[in-house]
């Protein structure tokens, strides 16, 4: 199953190059009260919704190229991301010490994970907004794994029980001194979509090609067998520090290549399986608007 949100907040079924909006299946969800749930009630709920969501399938449809795409997450409690997780992209990182700083050029396993502000999360039809134009500012194409129930303390072996789903992420970035958490959470700074696929369409997520491409000219292509912790390791990792809850979501890391995106540009990301997007830049205007 692929599911997205578009137009506005309606909740759709991609099936080939037609989006169903299959909105009317949130009638189901618990109306929610002050104070509000910490973590996505349509994640938690998936695995029932999923019946309604094939029953009012096919009623009102548009085509995939005329869907604005939204982020297939709406409420994630906290986005998890993993640093210089693959082997290549940590000996890029330790040859440009002009780019990347040394103090956050280590291990994994020392580095740890760290978080980014859920107000950086927007979908693939919106564009990322450069701030400090000043700067450099990187783009990082991911993984993404979203949790589908409550964990904490996970063993490897069980770990991808607990997924439920999968998409493309972009990782934007400032590059500088600053902690990675500050320089990656601005506004627009994490893209994902075009939409969930649920773990049991897409199946292992090891051995998964995925690239980048900036105005048509190749920057990044690797695959998740590259990784240095893959995503079992990933969520236990992260399972041993934080609860997880339904809906948050864990980037998995980028491999080599990451480079300067600039506004007018246009990144082009695909993974295996999980499908593509084209995503614009643009200069974030005075006062904050694009």
């Amino acid at each position: 199953m692929r599911l997205c949100f578009f137009n506005e907040g309606r909740l759709g079924l991609v099936r080939g190059d037609v989006v169903h909006d299959v909105s009317d299946a949130l009638d189901v969800l618990p109306a929610a009260r002050y104070p509000f749930p910490r973590h996505d009630l349509l994640i938690e709920r998936l695995p029932e919704l999923r019946q309604r969501i094939d029953a009012v399938a096919g009623t009102r449809t548009v085509p995939v190229a005329a869907a604005r795409f939204q982020s297939p997450v709406a409420n994630p409690g906290k986005i998890v991301a993993a640093p210089v997780n693959y082997r290549k992209h940590l000996e890029e990182a330790i040859a440009e010490p002009e780019t990347f700083s040394r103090a956050h050029v280590r291990q994994i396993q020392e580095t740890g994970l760290f978080l980014k502000a859920t107000s950086s999360l927007i979908g693939a039809s919106e564009p990322v907004r450069i701030r400090h134009a000043d700067r450099r500012t990187d783009h990082e194409v991911e993984l993404a794994v979203i949790i589908g129930q409550r964990c904490k303390g996970v063993s490897r072996t069980a770990a991808l029980d607990y997924v439920a789903g999968y998409c493309i992420g972009l990782d934007i970035t400032v590059r500088g001194p600053e902690e990675r958490s500050l320089r990656k959470s601005l506004d627009s700074y994490t893209v994902l979509g075009p939409c969930l696929v649920t773990a049991d369409e897409l199946g292992e997520p090891a051995g998964l090609d995925l690239a980048l491409t900036v105005n048509g000219e190749s920057r990044q292509m690797a695959n998740t067998r590259d990784l240095i912790l893959d995503v079992p390791a990933l969520i236990e990792f992260a399972s041993s520090f934080y609860t997880l809850e339904p809906g948050d979501v864990l980037l998995t890391g980028t491999p080599e290549g990451v480079g300067p995106i600039r506004p007018g540009d246009e990144m082009h990301a695909r993974i295996d399986r999980l499908g593509e997007m084209r995503v614009r830049v643009e200069l974030e205007a005075e006062g904050g608007a694009a």
